[in-house]
């Protein structure tokens, strides 16, 4: 079961952190099978209940994962294994459309936003003590809240919407507590909620968002926290809908006490709406926890690892002190230099949401014309629900494209493939389409769903 790795320790802890080390260094690998329980507690001469505990250990530390009857094993991404070492190979020659990447064509040149940056920090250089956001950069982020019908809210910046995200989870919930999140949905997401030992609760979606019954249904099944991606859904494309917005706050209307994110990452690179989970038109939230995040990573450029978000006040103010405690604050060279990005660029660069509906429907018309159902209403992905992953993606990759498989994304949800066409030129679309088809044959019959 594990070749020739024997498990060491005699309390949960040494047990625990020895599997946790030989997962960081290699000696066990993703998706292998742990022992049973009584079987490895004979080998250790030690209590079942010790090796249990071993074992809620590991899985709240997101390195294992159980599915009952069915044994424990490790994770396909567990929290001690880098991200370097799960990432696909990219033969040379081949189009890479897995990476989930922006066009680095249709970012901004940073250069003349970091000069502006450096001069001010050369005018004024930021110290300890100073304030932990940047006046400017708050103004411009609390205009477009309020444009976009998102209630009067504390502000704050982060590393990054995953940064965001962590540090709400940090401080509002516990070891044990469910969380409700899209199905499919962003793999990053999906390795946090058990690294902090939450419960995940998959939503089913469609191209306008999660699907009120399913939400529904997790909140019965006591949900204590919801994660929404308002548009640029990872990986499907997925974007909210005013109809479907208001259709989940009568849900969530049910629910005051859930905590509510909002990720709206895709703020900058499409041309829909943000249609709020938040409150009505009234500006009245429906329930009393709630944050609205959005990155700077699709629009400016990933490396800029910022974020800005909203959200009532007690939420803001534990996510604030926790940031005191670690990094302290998000640099102001970079909060300078998004604002200066934001004030020359718009919130929205012209051109970036254009180019990339013109590459999603380019590819979604030319699989359609094929019998293929694609997916992909706003962002840089598209969606196909395929019968079986690996022959689709190996098939793929023998004619030159490299697309991410489904299963990182999924928890209940069907097979399907990410293809990232952020960089796929539209008259591309039509040899992608034709290779996709040539692949699953007759097989695309009944895949059709998210």
């Amino acid at each position: 079961m594990l070749g020739d790795y024997r498990i060491q320790g005699r309390r949960a802890t040494e047990i625990a952190a020895d599997v946790e080390r030989a997962v960081g260094a290699g000696e066990l690998e993703p998706g292998q099978a742990l022992p049973p329980l009584r079987e490895l507690a004979e080998e250790l001469g030690v209590n079942p209940n010790t090796v249990a505990a071993a074992y809620r250990l590991l899985r709240d530390r997101g390195v294992i994962e159980t599915a009952g009857r069915r044994g424990s094993r490790i994770r396909p991404r567990p929290v001690t294994t880098y991200r370097d070492q799960v990432r696909l190979d990219v033969p040379s020659g081949a189009r890479n459309l897995a990476a989930g990447n922006p066009d680095p064509r249709l970012l901004p040149p940073l250069a003349p936003a970091l000069a502006v940056a450096a001069a001010a920090a050369d005018r004024a250089p930021v110290l300890y003590g100073h304030p932990a956001t940047e006046p400017a950069l708050i103004e411009l982020a609390a205009a477009g809240f309020r444009a976009d019908g998102v209630p009067e809210g504390a502000l704050a910046v982060t590393n990054g919407a995953l940064d965001a995200i962590d540090r709400v989870l940090a401080t509002q919930l516990r070891p044990g507590d469910a969380v409700a999140i899209e199905d499919p949905g962003w793999r990053s997401l999906l390795d946090l909620l058990p690294a902090h030992g939450l419960r995940t609760l998959p939503v089913a979606l469609d191209d306008q968002g999660p699907r009120p019954a399913s939400l529904a249904a997790a909140l019965a099944a006591g949900a204590r926290a919801l994660i929404v991606t308002s548009r640029a859904q990872n990986p499907t494309g997925a974007a909210v809908t005013a109809t479907r917005a208001a259709e989940l706050r009568t849900v969530l209307a049910g629910h005051p006490d859930v905590l509510l994110l909002e990720d709206d990452h895709g703020h900058g690179i499409t041309e829909l709406p943000f249609a709020t989970l938040t409150c009505a038109a009234d500006r009245r939230p429906v329930v009393a926890r709630w944050v609205v995040v959005r990155s700077a990573a699709k629009a400016y450029g990933p490396d800029l690892r910022l974020a800005v978000l909203t959200g009532d006040q007690a939420t803001v103010d534990r996510l604030r002190g926790r940031q005191r405690l670690d990094t302290g604050w998000v640099s102001h060279l970079l909060q300078r230099a998004t604002a200066e990005l934001w004030r020359s660029h718009g919130a929205r660069p012209s051109g970036v949401a254009e180019a990339y509906a013109a590459r999603r429907g380019a590819l979604l018309v030319a699989l359609a014309a094929r019998g293929i159902t694609g997916h992909g209403a706003s962002g840089v992905n598209v969606w196909v629900p395929v019968p079986e992953e690996t022959g689709a993606v190996v098939g793929l990759l023998q004619r030159g494209w490299v697309v991410a498989p489904g299963t990182g994304f999924r928890v209940q949800s069907p097979p399907g493939l990410r293809i990232t066409v952020s960089d796929l030129d539209p008259d591309e679309a039509p040899r992608l389409a034709g290779d996709l088809a040539a692949v699953l044959g007759a097989s695309t019959t009944g895949a059709r769903q998210i």
